[in-house]
């Protein structure tokens, strides 16, 4: 029978010259090594991480494509709101940053940018810059040495009585001249039901009752609230208006009101509003009359959209 030998590492060392085992030792560590893959794993640099985290997120909403031309008394939240996207996600894909600037004849994109990672800037005519002015240097001569003159002591002023102090802060009335005009009142508030959802305490924004309800898409967006003209719509939560014009085709006098991050609504068909761009409102105060500007008749189309998209006011207003 043969006998099975069994050669290990060291023995081979041992049979083989000195300079040949050390050869071979370092052959065998060179094919281990081979058998690992390398892989050498660069830190991005300082603020590239949350840039491209920031342009590869997903987008909250559906990508229209194309790219929109901005129009005068545009604004992002006007233009997401048109175009049915998360204003985040439009100035995600033209690197916008807070406050959201743009301008006339600017084109934004409608969809992410790809390739590079990076953000490209919206394209359109450039904004005027204004040009740093000039340092002005203007000589000035030497001061010279003049002596000190000490001032004459100041005598205290003598003690009014009260009387006499009324008598000659009053202020007398001019004949004919008009009536000092009185500070506006502060805006109404109406108390109401309330009911909190999503971070936002939300109330109904007219008293009518509902003639459409909410079937989603682009049907019907919202809900439609009887009234007739003139009568008061109110902001339905706490937040800044965003839009305050009539630029969007079908809702005719058109408020929108960001909450927060996550959610806006929007009141259109009014006769007039009352409210500016930038201003602070108060859930149940006054913001439009209702109207029936890009409509058929008198009522208020309430819509309320949550990151870009329109959901059910009713599952958001206080039951009544």
């Amino acid at each position: 029978m043969k006998k099975r030998i069994r050669l290990t590492t060291a023995m081979v060392a041992d049979r083989l010259p000195p300079w040949l085992a050390a050869a071979g030792l370092c052959a065998l560590l060179a094919a281990c090594g081979t058998m690992r893959s390398s892989v050498v794993v660069e830190p991005p640099p300082a603020g590239a991480g949350s840039l491209a985290r920031a342009y590869a997120a997903p987008a909250r909403t559906r990508v229209p494509g194309g790219s929109y031309e901005v129009m005068k008394g545009d604004t992002l939240y006007s233009i997401a709101f048109r175009k049915g996207v998360d204003f985040r996600d439009l100035a995600q894909w033209n690197g916008i940053a807070a406050p959201y600037t743009i301008w006339p004849g600017q084109r934004l994109r409608l969809s992410p940018s790809h390739g590079t990672g990076q953000a490209r800037a919206a394209s359109g005519p450039a904004r005027p810059a204004a040009a740093p002015a000039a340092p002005v240097f203007v000589p000035v001569a030497p001061a010279r040495e003049v002596a000190a003159v000490p001032r004459p002591p100041v005598p205290k002023p003598a003690a009014i009585a009260p009387a006499a102090r009324a008598a000659a802060t009053a202020v007398v009335p001019v004949a004919g001249a008009p009536a000092p005009a009185a500070l506006p009142p502060p805006a109404k508030v109406a108390a109401g039901a309330s009911r909190a959802i999503g971070g936002v305490s939300w109330r109904w924004p007219a008293d009518g009752r509902v003639l459409s309800r909410f079937s989603g898409g682009d049907a019907i967006p919202g809900i439609e609230i009887a009234g007739k003209s003139g009568d008061v719509v109110r902001a339905a939560a706490d937040g800044v208006v965003v839009y305050s014009g009539n630029g969007l085709v079908g809702y005719g006098e058109l408020v929108i009101i960001k909450h927060n991050d996550s959610f806006l609504s929007a009141y259109g068909h009014n006769r007039r509003r009352l409210v500016k761009e930038g201003q602070r409102v108060s859930a149940g105060q006054p913001i439009a009359e209702m109207g029936s500007t890009g409509a058929t008749r008198d009522e208020l189309e309430f819509q309320i959209r949550k990151d870009g998209n329109p959901v059910d006011p009713l599952d958001y207003l206080p039951p009544r």
